[in-house]
């Protein structure tokens, strides 16, 4: 039986997983705020370094890794700007349901490069990890292009549904979620999450007048967060290891922190495409608080 920690070892764990997520999530919402090219590298970085992880829990040779995160990141970055440019935008740009439709001939190269790379390592997973990585991150950079609000919800959302969760499921405990694949999860700690998210998702959509559905959104996409990260674990479970990477202290790999939001970053974008979602008001007083923190919208 494998002892628990002492306490002093313990709560420095606690203390270095704190602060690295406090810079992560600083560097996050710096880039988010800026928008354009920064946010962009940081996305491409980051889809780069988790088909990396992905790729060493599948055995992929280091080579292809490479590889193929370079192709990922190319992909992503050349996909965005020749779909979306990066050019000015105005407060007269009205955006509608059919200017996602480019994203889907994106989201089918998308998948064919992930046909190509599976050929070439000779690897399914190589291939499927690829496509599971570059559709939500390319999500990511159409929710940045749209609106800087969406990325701040999408972002505030899964962090919610992960802080809650954590703390929740540590506090009351109880039946677990999936024992199987993902020993310390509990019930508990989902429905934490659920109204954590909920709450969260609620204020972000106000504070940038994000509206309908967005103000309701935060609980389902908790589930949808949950599900991604019991998916990574299964997939962790299968390959034998515990994390997917070393990458950040405290916390294990980028795909670890990541494997929450690049579901709901999806389905997010998927509910612009579907035209539920109106754009917020940019005429007259009612602007959205975002326009005065001068960040760029659509």
């Amino acid at each position: 039986m494998t002892e628990a920690p002492p306490p002093a070892r313990a709560a420095d764990e606690l203390l270095t997983r704190v602060t690295a997520g406090i810079v992560m999530a600083a560097i996050a919402c710096a880039a988010a705020y800026y928008g354009s090219w920064p946010f962009r590298l940081l996305v491409a970085a980051a889809a780069a370094v988790m088909l990396v992880e992905w790729c060493d829990m599948h055995k992929v040779s280091r080579r292809w890794a490479v590889a193929g995160s370079l192709l990922l990141a190319a992909a992503l970055l050349g996909g965005v700007e020749y779909f979306y440019p990066d050019v000015p935008l105005t407060l007269d740009d009205d955006i509608a349901a059919d200017d996602f439709l480019p994203a889907l001939t994106a989201f089918a190269a998308m998948a064919g490069l992930g046909l190509l790379f599976g050929a070439a390592t000779r690897r399914v997973a190589a291939g499927w990890g690829f496509v599971y990585l570059a559709l939500p991150a390319f999500a990511l950079l159409v929710l940045s292009w749209v609106y800087a609000g969406l990325v701040f919800w999408v972002m505030v959302v899964t962090w919610a549904t992960d802080i809650f969760a954590y703390f929740a499921g540590r506090a009351i405990g109880g039946p677990k979620l999936a024992p199987k694949v993902s020993p310390n999860k509990t019930w508990a700690g989902l429905v934490g999450g659920v109204i954590g998210a909920g709450l969260a998702g609620w204020g972000i959509a106000w504070l940038f007048d994000l509206g309908f559905p967005f103000q309701w959104l935060g609980a389902p996409m908790a589930v949808l967060a949950q599900a991604g990260d019991l998916y990574e674990s299964w997939v962790k479970r299968r390959a034998g290891v515990k994390d997917s990477g070393t990458l950040l202290p405290g916390h294990g790999g980028v795909l670890d922190r990541l494997d929450g939001l690049l579901p709901v970053a999806l389905a997010t974008l998927l509910i612009l495409m579907s035209g539920l979602w109106t754009p917020p008001d940019q005429d007259g007083a009612d602007a959205p608080v975002a326009f005065d923190m001068g960040i760029q919208s659509r």
